[in-house]
């Protein structure tokens, strides 16, 4: 029999320990609150169960945004690291990502010291079962036990361990990933707190021995031999370090058809499988079914850290039987004896509709209740962390009776992918894309400090020391960029020779080191021996300086979208609003916007189901509330 016995009060409650729960716990213990965070299992803080490696293509600017705001994982995965490369170095630097493979093993130890080691922070196994609220506001949790923490916020990270279900074939156990206790309670706790759910399935590939694997078949990935780190108060002689390799084959025909002659076996295709996975990691039945026309697709063998054998067959997640996935995997060049160590399989868990939080990450229904993570609808290691640095920041701000810290589509990735989850409907796992964000030009990797450092200083999850630093590199650019926009060469007999050499227009006259800058063709460093007044600069202060002026134009196009985009986002909506009483509004516009209630007629105009011309009467309407308060009167709604 449980007994309610009630334990010591906290400031805040984090629910769960993987990378939302961390970054949630670590930012409300280090602006100086009380903070627990519990945990299914202590082997479970910071897991890495699925891919070994942090970053990739618009998942690396998220990292660094969140070291530009104070977060921890941009610092944890230059500590932990295994082989590091900057994605899409041959297009422009919008679509520039950093990743990097961890050793899953040292990653998870080191973020777990560096938890055990916070002030103000308490780790406690324990499964939550209930949130606990008087008249909706949050007052504490209870866990398994019947033990009662008092608090006054709660953030929900639960991952993908609400009633965890993993399937193999025909197999399904009751369990979180890699094993570990589900959580099999809280959901039926938020469902009475009326709390919509949703069931979602994500999955992960077979780990083969290392030793089994023939990799003279296929072609080998090096790391890149200049690395960049993903913390801003790194450099890369701080990390340099000797790195692994990773490898690439191809599935074949062969592969295909025994996916083919096994997908009736296959749960994601029986039924077994109720939740929604992901659009855009699908498994290989997924894939060989979906693009029937391709003849193969990438098989990346990833090292799992420097301490095991075992390797992560990324491109080739599975639900499939044990026995069909042993005959796959040996179809694939080099993996002929392929030894499984660990078999495949998809997972399904309980989330919630991520519309019915706020900008903040706060629970529009429970006052005090916030969210992060795949909890939220979301998929991926950074998706996850990027929500819980916002949702322990917001969550400190309440506390501490401070302004929320929203960022919008303009400032960060991160304000793409919280303004994507509550304002759109999302029916399957969100991920990341650099297609998502309109302004990506200025949201950039590797300016994340210039756009979120301030933020992060003004929250106090950046340091004095730290922020007096980036105010000099800002500094310094400025100062570069003046430079090189009043120093001007002439057209010499080297200026013309150094053009011609590198089939460049020749010049009529003298010309500014920041116009030649702007030729596509030509690098601030080839300008070296032409600029006498140069000064020695740090790398990431020229490479800024360098991107600002050979980009100057398409970067003023954008600044002036964002300024129209702002002053949508400064109209707001007022809470008290009723849509019913709009004229000419849609049925389908007047449901969503009361279901959403957005802040302001940006986020109106991104709601799916709302048409411009809904935006147009609300705005309309809106003009006539603001003008009936400041008159005291009623509105008029013959206006329209």
């Amino acid at each position: 029999m449980a007994y309610n016995l009630i334990y010591e009060n906290y400031d805040v409650v984090v629910v769960g320990a993987g990378h939302a729960g961390c970054e949630a716990a670590l930012a409300c213990a280090r602006l100086g609150l009380e903070t627990i965070m519990f945990t299914v299992s202590m082997d479970s803080i910071a897991m890495m169960p699925c891919n070994p490696n942090i970053g990739g293509t618009s998942k690396g600017h998220l990292v660094r945004e969140i070291d530009a705001l104070g977060g921890e994982m941009g610092k944890n995965i230059d500590k932990t690291y295994i082989q590091s490369k900057m994605l899409n170095v041959s297009k422009g630097p919008a679509v520039h990502s950093l990743r990097a493979q961890a050793d899953k093993q040292d990653y998870t130890n080191a973020m777990r010291a560096v938890v055990e080691n916070t002030e103000h922070l308490t780790l406690k196994q324990a499964e939550v079962t209930e949130i606990l609220t008087d008249e909706n506001k949050i007052t504490g949790v209870k866990i398994y036990s019947g033990g009662i923490y008092p608090c006054r916020a709660v953030i929900l990270c639960t991952g993908v361990y609400l009633k965890a279900r993993c399937i193999c074939g025909e197999m399904s156990t009751y369990t979180g990933p890699n094993g570990l206790p589900a959580a099999n309670h809280l959901t039926d706790s938020l469902i009475r707190h009326g709390i919509e759910m949703y069931r979602f399935k994500t999955g992960t590939p077979a780990r083969i021995d290392k030793r089994s694997i023939d990799f003279s078949k296929m072609e080998e990935q090096f790391g890149d031999k200049k690395v960049v780190p993903f913390s801003f108060t790194n450099t890369a002689e701080d990390i340099t370090k000797d790195q692994v390799s990773c490898w690439l084959t191809y599935t074949n025909e062969e592969t295909h058809e025994i996916i083919r002659e096994n997908i009736s076996r296959s749960p994601l295709f029986s039924g077994n499988i109720q939740g929604t996975g992901p659009r855009y990691c699908p498994s290989i039945e997924d894939k060989v079914v979906k693009f029937a026309d391709k003849e193969r697709h990438q098989v990346f063998i990833e090292p799992e850290g420097n301490y095991t054998n075992e390797m992560y067959i990324a491109g080739m997640s599975s639900s499939l039987p044990e026995d069909v996935q042993i005959r796959m995997y040996r179809s694939v060049p080099g993996l002929e004896n392929a030894k499984i160590v660990r078999n495949a399989y998809a997972i399904e868990y309980d989330c919630i509709n991520p519309m019915q939080l706020k900008p903040t990450l706060e629970f529009k229904v429970i006052e005090g209740l916030f969210a992060g993570g795949q909890f939220n609808g979301s998929s991926g290691y950074e998706e996850a962390a990027a929500q819980g640095l916002i949702a322990g920041i917001n969550a400190a701000m309440k506390l501490l009776g401070k302004k929320p810290v929203v960022l919008d589509r303009s400032q960060a990735y991160i304000g793409v992918l919280i303004d994507d989850l509550v304002t759109k409907e999302t029916h399957e796992p969100y991920r990341m894309m650099t297609s998502r964000a309109e302004y990506r030009l200025l949201l950039r990797q590797d300016n994340a400090d210039l756009r979120l450092t301030r933020i992060g200083y003004q929250v106090g999850l950046i340091h004095e020391e730290r922020y007096q630093k980036f105010l000099e590199k800002e500094l310094l650019i400025k100062e570069e960029e003046e430079r090189l926009l009043h120093t001007v060469v002439g057209a010499t007999k080297e200026m013309q020779s150094f053009l011609k050499q590198i089939g460049s227009s020749a010049l009529n006259s003298g010309i500014t080191l920041s116009d030649l800058l702007k030729r596509p063709e030509i690098t601030y460093d080839m300008l070296a021996p032409f600029d006498t007044g140069r000064k020695a600069l740090p790398e990431d202060v020229i490479f800024e300086a360098e991107i600002n002026i050979k980009y100057e134009g398409y970067i003023k196009r954008q600044l002036r979208q964002v300024e129209q985009f702002k002053k949508m986002e400064e109209k707001k909506i007022p809470d008290e609003i009723d849509y019913e009483a709009v004229p000419s509004l849609r049925i389908e516009a007047r449901q969503k916007l009361k279901k959403i209630r957005p802040e302001n007629l940006g986020q109106a105009s991104r709601i799916s189901g709302v048409s411009p011309a809904d935006i147009s009467v609300l705005l309309v309407y809106l003009e006539h509330y603001k003008r009936s308060m400041q008159c005291n009167t009623n509105v008029d709604s013959s206006f329209v």
